[in-house]
């Protein structure tokens, strides 16, 4: 079934926004199946910076940036239409999805903070294209990643500090 927006059809528009959160929702569960956090007791005896937050501060602030991202997606969704219409665009979107559930896996799972560092590093580099394409449809959207974008860098200081008190 279509129906028509400034006279480009548009078919079954709401599924698209259904799939961006169930994306984002799969990769926030994923990621916290294998994030014990404070509980965890291999983070927990890891040196970590002066400056590390303490747990609640990722139990607020993951579930904030994950709903950041998917309205960001929506917002440019709904601009363009269909996914097809801005593949850069939403592979982009996919791709930090991917490393952000990687930096999860890789630190908390395998416990392997030097390969998180290189993944954090890919996912900076993702989340910072991401926002150059969705700049194209939507300053909103590109806003509503500026948070994520200051997160993740925050996150490189963390995980790289991490490595450096526990060689």
């Amino acid at each position: 079934m279509a129906y028509y927006r400034s006279g480009m059809p548009v078919r079954f528009g709401w599924l698209g926004d259904v799939f961006i959160v169930l994306c984002v929702a799969a990769v926030a569960a994923l990621g916290g199946l294998v994030s014990g956090g404070d509980a965890d007791p291999w983070y927990q005896s890891l040196n970590k910076p002066a400056f590390n937050p303490p747990g609640i501060v990722f139990a607020i602030v993951w579930p904030v940036l994950y709903v950041m991202m998917a309205l960001s997606a929506i917002l440019v969704r709904r601009v363009v239409g269909y996914f097809e219409d801005a593949p850069t665009t939403f592979g982009l979107f996919l791709l930090q999805l991917g490393f952000n559930l990687a930096w999860s896996v890789l630190f908390f799972f395998f416990h392997r903070p030097i390969w998180s560092m290189i993944d954090l590093i890919g996912l900076w580099f993702a989340v910072a294209a991401l926002m150059l394409h969705t700049a194209r449809y939507s300053a909103l959207a590109t806003l509503l990643l500026l948070p994520y974008l200051a997160w993740v860098s925050f996150a490189g200081y963390l995980n790289a500090m991490i490595i450096q008190l526990n060689p």
